[in-house]
């Protein structure tokens, strides 16, 4: 990796399963900024300790992650893709981090108030100082760019607040990070019930994972919301067939967009026909990935050496920050 970079960081939740809106919307994009960029991805798994997961199924859920996204094209020659928990840095600028943050603030993220609130009985301190461990992640590399979602917008400006703290106790350590802006390229992508996006959480029907069969994915798409079609030419497509249309941009030929366009504006569309020839679309698009990812996801050999790479690279930069901290903060004496 050169050194002249800007430098990019992004962490990945070892939870659920990669669907088609994480895709188009997030891994796609990494794939674009790993030729362009110097790419730290970690996949977050001590921050999923803070809702007290079963730690049984950690192992198997971060190695799942680490295999889709490199059979979606994430290259670990080309970039830093590593655990957080494997790079121990993270841990002790996350403490320093922590006797800049208020309690008062900490206490006012929409995220930990929704947490707080659907989760009364587990209120901890790694709950509220989220964004202080995120804040750790981001800067551990003196990261220039984080491409976020709306929803992380406001832990985004934190690390600022956090930045600015730091440099003006301590002197000029890190850069301000700032939310890299994908513009047009950023998809939201439609969930097949016509609610929406596709989420991990929701109804997992509507959702097209990267790990579906063949099969299941004609069942999902045979079950998207249609109706009887339009009776007048060039009507407004409703919400949920505007969807499907939207999915076919995605996956299909242009050639076959353009027929079904021309079907629904003459009156003549048949839907059975459209969901038939999205869904087998959509199972020449995700069955590769699919197998790619399986075959990543068994074989613990080439797994251990891809976090293994991922951790050197990650801890070298991280050592070399924490370095810089220490001398800063005054904690060298000797």
């Amino acid at each position: 990796m050169s050194g002249k970079r800007s430098i990019v960081m992004s962490g990945i939740r070892p939870t659920g399963f990669l669907h088609l809106g994480n895709y188009f919307g997030a891994v796609r994009n990494y794939v674009k900024m790993q030729e362009e960029f110097e790419c730290f991805f970690m996949v977050a798994d001590l921050h999923s300790l803070t809702t007290h997961p079963d730690t049984k199924e950690l192992k198997l859920n971060v190695q799942r992650v680490l295999a889709e996204n490199v059979a979606c094209g994430l290259d670990p020659d080309k970039v830093a893709l590593y655990c957080q928990s494997h790079v121990h840095e993270t841990a002790e600028l996350y403490l320093y981090l922590n006797m800049l943050a208020y309690k008062g603030e900490l206490e006012k993220t929409v995220t930990f108030k929704d947490k707080a609130r659907q989760h009364p009985d587990n209120v901890n301190a790694g709950l509220l100082t989220y964004p202080v461990l995120q804040t750790a992640d981001i800067i551990l590399h003196r990261a220039i760019y984080v491409p976020v979602g709306k929803d992380q917008e406001q832990h985004l400006e934190m690390a600022r607040n956090f930045v600015q703290r730091f440099n003006h106790r301590y002197g000029e350590i890190f850069p301000e990070p700032n939310a890299f802006n994908f513009g047009e390229e950023l998809i939201k992508v439609p969930s097949l019930d016509g609610s929406g996006k596709m989420s991990k959480s929701e109804n997992q029907y509507a959702t097209l994972y990267l790990s579906d069969d063949d099969e299941m994915i004609r069942k999902k798409v045979m079950k998207a919301k249609t109706d009887s079609g339009p009776t007048e030419p060039r009507t407004e497509k409703p919400d949920y067939i505007a969807n499907l249309f939207q999915l076919m941009q995605l996956v299909s030929s242009a050639d076959t967009i353009q027929q079904f366009e021309a079907d629904y504006d003459n009156c003549r569309i048949r839907y059975g026909d459209m969901k038939k020839q999205l869904a087998e679309d959509m199972v020449r698009f995700i069955a590769p990935i699919r197998e790619k990812a399986e075959a990543i996801r068994t074989d613990e050999k080439y797994l251990r050496e891809l976090m293994e790479k991922g951790a050197e690279k990650a801890r070298k930069s991280a050592l070399a920050t924490i370095e810089l901290v220490r001398e800063a903060i005054g904690l060298n004496y000797y």
